[in-house]
């Protein structure tokens, strides 16, 4: 079964929204099973809550009730025991008025309740301390009738009002938040019940679609093992073909550059006659013009050109200037011809992998341009450097271009720095020349790579085949080279290496 590309995006586009409702239903019980777990907790604070108000409550009555037994302890027996244990419960009491007050602060209702309750326990407080100075004055009679009295007094049935109250009203919110935190932890149940049975249902709708994914990738598989069984050969004879259009495009240039000199040499000869014959045909030329010619005596050859007549004269420069552009041209194409003969030499030299001392070797290169840099007034600095296994002739000649042309392109005015620094990471040496100079477009980053490309002001002699040269020399060394730079900011050119070059098929192939 062979899928077809339409039938392939479509399931991989419905694997894509199958994850994405998977991922979205698994972000969704998430959320809700945190936000139902935090509003559990707050559900069961409050029923906490509730629960240390009337633990509260009782503690208040309790304290109350130990400081009368107390009291009654003391006018009975007059044991000092007695009224210590009443001294501390009457410690105790107005705090835990105002902690139950603080407790239930957060009810309107109970906050009244609490402003009502401490008149009353204040009240009662003043009994006990009545009856206490009776007993304190030897009228333990006087301090009984009191203390009875008082415990017919309107604070006892007040206190106890208040703190029925008091319970009611918690007792009511007890309820009621109980019930809130049942409804909530039922719905964190519902909702991790449904959010699982979503996930367990979208776990066998993927099990499903990887199976048919992988009965389709083993069938694809199979069709591939089926294509790749003559690709081998195919490569083989893609590759022959390759080499030998390279090795022919190569025998062309060279042909076609070689053939060239033999009309340049002509046209530089006949240049040359012309150049001769010119001081020739103008001394005849102002010899004729003259007005007593008849009178003159004849110009011998080789003479000094006489004196021509303005438009005569006008000529002669034109004259001069051509034959100077025809030589200027014919020089420039030589250097270019030259240029491509030494290229196409390059390309059939085969390359010897052998150890380098990178160090020396830009050192050795540094010392041939020593005066050159003196003149420029710059300062070349080495980095230590790794050592790689590759051809040192290629490397001489890639470190030589980029060195000098780093020279060539500094700032007037400017002292020129230059500096050569290198690394390794996984099995590459990467090699950096930077330099302060005039910079280079970024427009202009990959067009000076090449051939016969220049980029930004030519004022420096060059036919623009330097770095193209160098990038064709990296390439059949296994790396790549690249440019950063910024006009006025000078240029860093990366070239990276493998640490240990092998020839393998490259001098052949390229």
């Amino acid at each position: 079964m062979v899928v077809t590309p339409d039938a392939a995006r479509r399931r991989a586009i419905g694997q894509i929204l199958l994850l994405a409702a998977g991922f979205l239903v698994l972000v969704a019980i998430s959320a809700t099973s945190v936000i139902l777990v935090n509003q559990s907790r707050q559900d069961n604070a409050w029923v906490v809550h509730t629960v240390e108000v009337e633990n509260q409550i009782s503690t208040l009555l309790l304290e109350i009730r130990r400081a009368e037994s107390a009291a009654r302890g003391y006018l009975l027996t007059s044991e000092p025991r007695f009224l210590a244990e009443h001294d501390a419960a009457v410690a105790a009491i107005l705090p835990d008025v105002d902690t139950l007050a603080k407790l239930a602060g957060d009810n309107p209702a109970q906050v009244q309740n609490s402003k009502k309750l401490r008149p009353p326990v204040e009240a009662r407080l003043q009994e006990f301390a009545k009856a206490i100075d009776f007993v304190k004055r030897s009228d333990i009679a006087g301090g009984i009738a009191m203390l009875r009295q008082a415990g017919a007094s309107d604070s006892v049935q007040r206190i106890n009002d208040v703190a029925g109250a008091m319970r009611a009203e918690e007792d009511r919110l007890f309820a009621q938040r109980t019930a809130t935190a049942d409804r909530t932890q039922w719905l964190a149940s519902v909702v991790t019940v449904a959010g699982s049975g979503l996930v367990i249902a979208l776990a066998g709708i993927s099990i499903l679609l990887v199976r048919r994914s992988a009965r389709a990738r083993d069938e694809a598989e199979a069709l591939l093992r089926d294509n790749n069984l003559n690709l081998e050969a195919t490569i083989d004879a893609r590759t022959a073909d390759l080499r030998e259009a390279n090795n022919e495009i190569q025998r062309f240039a060279y042909i076609v550059s070689h053939d060239l000199r033999s009309p340049l040499v002509n046209i530089m000869g006949f240049t040359s006659e012309l150049e001769e014959l010119r001081a020739d045909i103008f001394r005849r030329i102002g010899a004729l013009g003259r007005v007593a010619a008849a009178s003159a005596p004849p110009v011998a050859a080789g003479a000094i050109e006489p004196a021509l007549e303005a438009r005569d004269k006008q000529l002669s420069q034109d004259f001069s200037e051509a034959l100077g552009f025809i030589k200027s041209s014919i020089g420039k194409m030589d250097r270019l011809i030259s240029a491509i003969l030494n290229l196409t030499r390059e390309g059939r030299r085969e390359f010897e992998p052998v150890p380098i001392d990178t160090r020396e070797l830009i050192e050795g290169i540094v010392a041939t341009v020593a005066h050159q840099a003196a003149e420029a007034e710059a300062q070349i600095r080495i980095e230590p450097l790794p050592d790689i296994v590759s051809d040192r002739l290629a490397l001489e000649q890639i470190f030589s271009n980029l060195i000098d042309n780093a020279l060539k392109y500094l700032r007037p005015g400017v002292p020129g720095d230059i500096h050569v620094r290198g690394r390794t990471k996984l099995g590459f040496a990467i090699f950096e020349v930077s330099d302060n100079g005039r910079g280079i477009d970024p427009r202009d980053h990959q067009r000076i790579f090449d051939l016969f490309r220049r980029a930004g002001t030519q004022d420096r002699p060059g036919q623009g085949i330097g770095l193209a040269h160098v990038r064709a020399l990296v390439r059949r060394l296994g790396g790549t080279i690249h440019v950063q730079s910024e006009v006025n900011s000078g240029s860093t050119f990366t070239v990276t290496l493998p640490v240990a070059w092998t020839a393998s098929n490259r001098n052949r192939d390229t």
